[in-house]
C-alpha cells in the first residue's frame, strides 16, 4: 500500500482541488508512494498547469516532462484517473462538477525514472527499427530543375490522403500505456511504431517498404495485437493505430505466403540440381 503525504496551500479566494501524484525515485524509494496537493484552479487550468503550480509553489522536487503546452510535442503524457492523457490538453473542468480529487500517474507499461517521468528508450529503439523516414532506392535519379537544384518529389492530394491521418502521430506513447499487449509482451512493436511504419509504406515518395517488412511481420511485429482498440480511443490526434495494425496483418499474410512459395521453389531447384 502506498504512503500518502499531504501538502496544503491556502487559496481561499479560488476553487481548489486535490491532485494526488505518484512519487517514485527508484534509487531512493523502496516502493512508489503518493502525495496529495491542494491546488487552486480556474476554468482554463490544465493538468499540466496544475503540476507546474505544484512544482513552482509547493514542491520543487516533483518531476514530469513537458515542452510545447499545445498538444504538439507529445512530451507530457500521463495517466489521469486511470486514463492515458496529454496533461497539457486535459483540463480540470473536463471532470464532473464536484470532483474533489484527481489522481495523476506516470504512463503504464514503462519503467519509471522519477515521479511522472518514464524511460522511453525501448520505445525509441522500436521506432528506429522501422526506419521512420522516406527511403529512396540507392542510385535513383533525382529530377533537377532549371536552377540546377534537385526538385521536390511531387505528390497528388489523393496520394497524400492515403496516409495523411497517420502523419498526425506525435509519439506521445499514450497508445502504449493503453495497450494490454504491450503490458504482457515487452517485445511487441506496439501501436505507434506500426502506425508510423504504415505511414511511410503508404507514402508514394517512399521506396523502403521492403526494408520494413521483416520488422513488421516478425513474431513480435503486428501479430500480438488482439484489436482491443483502446490505443485508437486514447489517441489525442485521432490516429487509428489499431486499424493500421489490422491492415498490416493482411499485408503480412501476403508477405509470408510469398516467402513460403519463394522458399519452396528455391528448395525444389536446389534438390533437382
Amino acid at each position: 500500500m502506498s504512503d500518502v503525504k499531504n501538502t496544503t496551500h491556502d487559496a481561499a479566494s479560488e476553487k481548489t482541488i486535490q491532485i494526488e501524484v505518484l512519487r517514485y525515485r527508484p534509487d531512493v524509494d523502496p516502493v512508489p508512494w503518493t502525495q496529495v496537493f491542494d491546488v487552486p484552479w480556474k476554468n482554463e487550468t490544465s493538468i499540466l498547469e496544475a503540476l507546474q503550480y505544484i512544482k513552482d509553489h509547493l514542491d520543487s522536487s516533483l518531476t514530469f516532462r513537458w515542452s510545447c503546452r499545445m498538444a504538439v510535442c507529445g512530451s507530457c503524457g500521463v495517466v489521469v484517473n486511470g486514463e492515458p492523457k496529454l496533461a497539457c490538453s486535459t483540463f480540470i473542468r473536463d471532470y464532473p462538477e464536484g470532483t474533489k480529487k484527481l489522481r495523476v500517474d506516470p504512463l503504464d507499461n514503462f519503467d519509471v525514472e522519477k515521479d511522472l517521468v518514464v524511460n522511453i528508450d525501448p520505445f525509441l529503439q522500436k521506432l528506429e527499427s522501422i526506419k521512420p523516414y522516406i527511403i529512396r532506392k540507392t542510385g535513383a535519379e533525382i529530377a533537377v530543375g532549371e536552377d540546377g537544384k534537385p526538385q521536390e518529389y511531387m505528390q497528388t492530394p489523393a496520394q497524400l490522403a492515403k496516409f495523411k491521418e497517420l502523419t498526425m502521430c506525435i509519439n506521445c506513447m499514450l497508445c502504449y500505456s493503453a495497450c494490454p499487449q504491450v503490458a504482457m509482451n515487452v517485445e511487441f512493436l506496439g501501436p505507434a511504431t506500426i502506425a508510423l511504419a504504415t505511414r511511410y509504406n503508404y507514402d508514394s515518395r517512399d521506396e523502403g517498404e521492403a526494408e520494413r517488412k521483416p520488422v513488421l511481420y516478425q513474431e513480435n511485429g503486428v501479430w500480438p495485437c488482439t484489436f482491443v482498440g483502446y490505443c485508437s480511443e486514447v489517441c489525442p490526434k485521432h490516429v487509428d493505430p489499431g486499424g493500421s495494425i489490422q491492415q498490416n496483418k493482411s499485408r503480412g499474410l501476403m508477405y509470408w505466403a510469398g516467402n513460403l512459395l519463394s522458399g519452396g521453389s528455391k528448395a525444389a531447384e536446389k534438390k533437382e540440381g
